[in-house]
């Protein structure tokens, strides 16, 4: 029986000879038992749409346009000019990745070979039926579950289970979605497909929807939620105050209530994250890294466990000839050439070896494939030498005392191979005679070139490293050590983990896992987040998949199968591992930025909501909307991007929350004592309510740039052009732009006293703040909030 691309099959006749007749494929059909794609699938456009859309977030900022929008004062409504933005980049950045990541799935995507009413046909993967006999050779991989009709393959089914060592089978042995061809040709029959099969059965309990785990996403929300909370009753509050000063009409008073409320919802720091995030994933992605989740970036800036899958990280998944001793060289060679129609990945090596090194094949008149019953392979030369390569164990038999030595001086990470001359070989292929042993050679692993640099990185940034793998974990201590993993000689096998109390003990002692299932794999990174752990994942195969998905972070190989693909927030989409450093410096730039640049957004957000509070007692509310837009533009806005986008690659530290709050808290309160200052003097001296818009915005601009100058040092020619392109900014909307922004001239008393009440609040300012950034922590009155608003975080 021939396949369509020249490969032969064993044997002919039974099953195997005809397969299903089209009436019987057309029943299956109608039945459901079709091989519908049970994969892990990325998120619709549809869904990325909604997800980003209907957010409380949005909901707020679109009633608050619509009051504006029935005073008929639609300058006013530029605030919404954030909001779009936002969504738009949040959008476009998870579109793009999604497309990305599915065009890897369709490039990997490959037609089937079945036998059908007597001929071969290729059908998609997904047309497959229950009971078709499917035809595969070296390469292929298996589309669904089923049982070996006909011929002996070695299957490499470590995608599924972590296992780098080829697996015979025979006749009535079964073999799974997922797993690949590593030698032979076979013929088989389908027994379970679509959401039946092993594979799917893995990629279910993946198909949850994983919440992102992201600090700065955390506190966002929970200050959108608060401010919502709040924005309620005091919008409300403030509103019917104003109504009834009986001063005010209904346009007046909802500009004045929309003004403050608005100003509670961190607009500008919800568009300068993902302004951010958008830009660190497209520098990424010019590195051949998709990041599919953009606050993933934060996520592993702040990792402490990196959990590493052996194959496709730190070995490339193929294998290497590492050392020749003897005259083993071109025998070697020759016997690999003799079975190259039906190479494994060590005769692949050992071709790659002698191309390498100019080593030429005899020429042969009889190939001995390898088998797993005598774990050896061979060949005739046409001088009638007859040639064997295999394990020594096997291929010496009761002689393998004599070479035992030489094979155990052998590095721990190679396995051995002995080449010798036979006197010939039996009809079933097994050796016949005494071996003569001509050399010998190391087979490893091909370890990454960048794999140590990569684990040196992570090893000074303080990152403690776990490998996680199916082989043997002498096997993959050896590898791990030749890479420099930290205490890579703690190695245990997970087979024989069964209570939670071994599983702790053993993620506590070791560091090398082998044996290990894929949900033992779930289990061990989620022991590591119990214990407190931020873990990040990597990983390629369905194997892999239940890990992905309980990881902090986790990062797939775009080799890989499409589940691993699919559920990872991070695709590396050249299979290097080494970029994982440049996408820990891009998240660090970014979290260190956005902290320095937050403290301006929430500073505003807390003296906007007490100043609503305020004004309910001392009316009028001093600002309108456009009004503050100029302030966040100038104070906010402007400075946030421009530091925001500056080299950052110092660790993170401390919680989001604490960094932030430490730096805009002093702020806002000078600014709130400034403000009610400015307010009772207005009345007291009876200025108009124009003047004292005009003071109180003097004081916010004061103090603003106190505070940018406090979080720019030390300065640099960057920071210091940033605080004048601020100061240019408030120069020219309080003159040239006064008009639009309803900006008055003040008097001469009102100004005097505006520069007075500023100073006093910059000296206030100051003195909180260092107070609040001391090394032994936030002390006095911030100190004291800081707590309260941190305990207020933790329990939402």
């Amino acid at each position: 029986m021939e396949r369509g691309d020249g490969g032969t099959y064993l044997g002919e006749g039974g099953r195997a000879a005809s397969g299903l007749t089209d009436e019987q494929v057309a029943e299956r059909v109608r039945a459901g038992q079709v091989n519908a794609n049970a994969d892990v699938k990325t998120k619709s456009v549809w869904q990325i749409l909604c997800e980003h859309t209907f957010t409380l977030f949005n909901a707020v900022n679109v009633a608050m346009a619509a009051l504006v929008v029935s005073t008929g004062s639609y300058k006013n409504v530029a605030f919404m000019a954030v909001v779009a933005s936002n969504l738009v980049i949040g959008v476009f950045q998870e579109i793009r990745a999604k497309r990305k990541v599915d065009r890897l799935s369709i490039l990997t995507a490959k037609d089937v070979c079945v036998l059908r009413a007597g001929e071969k046909r290729h059908v998609p993967v997904s047309e497959v039926v229950r009971d078709d006999v499917v035809l595969l050779a070296h390469g292929d991989q298996v589309p669904a579950d089923g049982v070996v009709l006909e011929g002996s393959p070695r299957m490499d089914e470590s995608l599924l289970t972590g296992e780098s060592n080829a697996i015979e089978k025979s006749v009535g042995d079964e073999v799974l979605s997922g797993s690949f061809v590593d030698s032979g040709a076979f013929a088989y029959r389908v027994t379970r497909v679509g959401r039946d099969a092993y594979a799917a059965q893995i990629n279910a309990e993946a198909k949850y929807v994983k919440r992102v785990r992201s600090e700065i996403l955390s506190t966002l929300s929970a200050i959108i939620r608060l401010g919502t909370i709040a924005l309620v009753p005091l919008g409300a509050g403030l509103f019917v105050r104003i109504i009834l000063m009986g001063r005010y009409g209904y346009n007046d008073a909802v500009l004045q209530t929309v003004a403050a409320v608005v100003g509670m919802i961190p607009q500008g720091l919800v568009l300068l994250t993902s302004s951010v995030f958008a830009i660190a994933t497209t520098r990424l992605a010019s590195r051949s890294v998709l990041v599919q989740q953009s606050y993933c970036v934060e996520t592993l800036a702040r990792v402490d466990v990196l959990c590493l899958d052996k194959t496709g990280t730190i070995t490339t998944g193929a294998m290497e000839v590492a050392e020749v001793r003897g005259d083993a060289a071109q025998a070697a060679v020759t016997i690999a050439a003799a079975n190259e129609a039906d190479a494994n990945e060590t005769a692949r090596a050992i071709l790659e070896f002698g191309r390498a090194r100019g080593v030429d094949a005899l020429a042969v008149t009889r190939a001995v494939p390898f088998s797993s019953r005598t774990k050896c392979s061979g060949c005739v030369t046409a001088d009638g030498t007859a040639l064997v390569m295999g394990a020594a164990q096997f291929v010496m038999g009761a002689a393998f005392g004599q070479v035992e030595d030489e094979v155990r001086s052998f590095p721990g990470l190679m396995r051995v191979l002995v080449v010798a001359r036979v006197d010939g070989f039996a009809q079933d292929g097994s050796a016949v005679g005494t071996p003569r042993v001509l050399g010998f050679l190391g087979i490893r692993d091909q370890i990454r070139p960048t794999a140590a640099r990569t684990m040196g990185y992570f090893r000074e940034q303080g990152v403690d490293i776990r490998v996680i793998s199916g082989d043997d974990p002498r096997t993959v201590s050896n590898i791990a050590a030749a890479v420099g993993v930290p205490g890579a000689e703690k190695c245990v096998d997970a087979s024989t983990l069964e209570t939670d109390e071994d599983v702790e003990a053993a993620v506590a002692a070791c560091r090398v896992f082998g044996r290990v299932t894929p949900h033992m794999k779930r289990r061990l990174v989620r022991t590591l987040r119990e214990a407190g752990h931020v873990v990040a994942m990597t990983g390629d195969g369905v194997n892999d998949v239940l890990a992905l998905k309980d990881a902090d972070c986790s990062v797939a190989m775009a080799s890989g199968s499409a589940a691993a693909r699919n559920v990872a927030e991070i695709v590396l989409a050249d299979n290097d591992f080494a970029h994982l450093p440049e996408v820990v410096a891009e998240g660090r730039r970014s979290i260190n930025n956005l902290q320095r640049s937050a403290s301006l957004f929430l500073m505003k957000t807390v003296y906007s909501a007490v100043l609503a509070l305020v004004c309910i007692v001392l009316p009028p509310y001093p600002f309108i909307p456009v009004q503050m837009s100029l302030v966040s533009t100038a104070i906010i806005g402007t400075p946030s991007f421009l530091l925001a986008l500056e080299p950052n690659h110092e660790r993170v530290r401390g919680r989001f929350l604490k960094n932030v709050l430490s730096r805009s808290l002093p702020a806002s309160v000078a600014i709130i004592l400034a403000i009610v200052a400015s307010i009772a003097t207005a009345k007291l001296m009876g200025w108009s309510d124009g003047v004292m818009s005009t003071v109180c915005m003097f004081q916010m601009f004061a103090v603003g740039i106190a505070l940018i100058y406090r979080i720019s040092r030390p300065l640099n020619p960057l920071r210091v052009g940033v605080i004048c392109v601020v100061v240019a900014i408030v120069v020219a909307g309080t003159t040239v732009g006064a008009g639009f922004f309803s900006v008055v001239s003040p008097t001469f008393n009102s100004a005097v006293t505006s520069v007075a009440i500023a100073a006093a609040a910059i000296v206030l300012f100051n003195r909180l703040y260092d107070e609040s950034v001391a090394e032994a922590g936030p002390r006095g009155l911030v100190g004291f909030l800081i707590r309260k608003l941190e305990a207020l975080d933790d329990s939402e």
